[in-house]
C-alpha cells in the first residue's frame, strides 16, 4: 500500500512539474499580447469569423500589431474568409504563424489533409491541441489578439477563457429571437467566468431577418451595443476579395464598432500578467466593475 501511494504521489508530482511548465510557457507568450479580446455567441451560424476576421483586418489597417486565433478547433474557417495561403512554420520547436494583410493567423485549417475533413474529436482532445497552440505559436509583439471562438458553452470555449486568461469578449447575435437567446447564454456564461463584455454586434441586420435583437439584448443585460452590420453581399465576401479590405462602406462600418469597443476597453483595468492555471476550477466571483 504504502508503494502504491508512493508511485501515485510520484505521478502526481510530474503531473504539477507538466502543469508548471506549461503555464509558464503560455504565460511567457502571454506577456507579449497586450489585449486578448474574443469574438463569440454560443449559437453557430451568426458569423463570428466572419466579424473576428474583418475586425482584425480593420484594427491592422488602423497599425496595430494583430494576432488572429482560430480557436473553432474542429470546424476553422478562418483561414478561408481571411484569405490565408500561407502555411505556419513550424522552426526549433515553435510555431510561426502566417500572415496577410497585417495579420498573423494559426487555425488547425492549416494542418488538414483535405479542408473537408471531419475532426471527429472528443472534448479533451480539443482542449490539449488548444493549449498546444498557446504554448508552442511566438506571436511576437502584438497589440491585439482576436480570438475566434467555438460555439457553445462547454469544453471548447471553456478552455480558451480559462488558458488564455482573457481580458474582454464582443458578443455576436443576428436579429433573431433564438440568436438573441443563445447570445443571452453566451453572455452569461463569460460573467460567470468573471471577464468582461465590452459589448454586442449585430451582424446580418435587415432584409429578412429583421433588426433590433442586438439592441435589446444589449438593453435587457445592461452592456454596450457596438453598432450592426448589414446583411448585405459585400459585408459577406471572403477570401481575395475579404471585405474589409475591399468595400469602404464595410470599413467605415467596422472602424464604428472598433471606436466604440476601444472605448470601452479604455475602462478596464490592465489585463493580469500571472499565467493562468490549466483547468482550474470555474470564477463564479462577481463581475469587476
Amino acid at each position: 500500500m504504502m508503494q502504491q501511494m508512493n508511485e501515485q504521489q510520484k505521478a502526481r508530482l510530474a503531473s504539477l512539474a507538466k502543469s508548471f511548465e506549461r503555464r509558464k510557457k503560455v504565460g511567457e507568450h502571454l506577456s507579449k499580447i497586450k489585449h486578448r479580446i474574443g469574438v463569440y455567441s454560443a449559437k453557430g451560424g451568426v458569423g463570428k469569423t466572419t466579424v473576428a476576421v474583418n475586425l482584425a483586418l480593420a484594427l491592422a489597417r488602423r497599425g496595430a500589431r494583430v494576432g488572429l486565433l482560430d480557436a473553432d478547433i474542429d470546424c476553422p474557417n478562418a483561414d478561408k474568409v481571411l484569405g490565408m495561403s500561407r502555411r505556419p512554420e513550424f522552426r526549433d520547436g515553435a510555431l510561426y504563424p502566417g500572415e496577410r494583410a497585417g495579420v498573423k493567423l494559426i487555425s488547425t485549417a492549416s494542418f488538414q489533409e483535405k479542408e473537408d475533413e471531419a475532426q471527429i474529436w472528443r472534448g479533451p482532445i480539443i482542449s490539449n491541441t488548444l493549449n498546444q497552440f498557446l504554448e508552442m505559436t511566438e506571436w511576437g509583439d502584438l497589440d491585439y489578439l482576436i480570438v475566434d471562438m467555438p460555439p457553445g458553452t462547454s469544453d471548447s470555449p471553456l478552455t480558451v477563457m480559462q488558458s488564455l486568461q482573457m481580458e474582454a469578449f464582443i458578443a455576436v447575435t443576428t436579429p433573431q429571437d433564438l440568436a438573441v437567446l443563445d447570445t443571452k447564454r453566451s453572455i452569461n456564461m463569460i460573467k460567470k467566468m468573471n471577464i468582461d463584455v465590452l459589448g454586442i454586434v449585430e451582424n446580418m441586420s435587415g432584409g429578412v431577418f429583421g433588426t433590433g435583437g442586438g439592441e435589446r439584448v444589449a438593453k435587457e443585460m445592461g452592456i454596450p451595443f457596438l453598432g450592426r452590420l448589414e446583411l448585405a453581399k459585400e459585408f459577406g465576401e471572403m477570401g481575395e476579395d475579404v471585405a474589409v479590405l475591399k468595400h469602404e462602406k464595410v470599413r467605415k462600418a467596422y472602424d464604428r464598432i472598433i471606436d466604440a469597443f476601444e472605448k470601452e476597453l479604455a475602462k478596464l483595468p490592465p489585463p493580469p500578467v500571472i499565467p493562468p492555471q490549466m483547468g482550474a476550477p470555474i470564477q463564479m466571483s462577481p463581475k469587476r466593475e
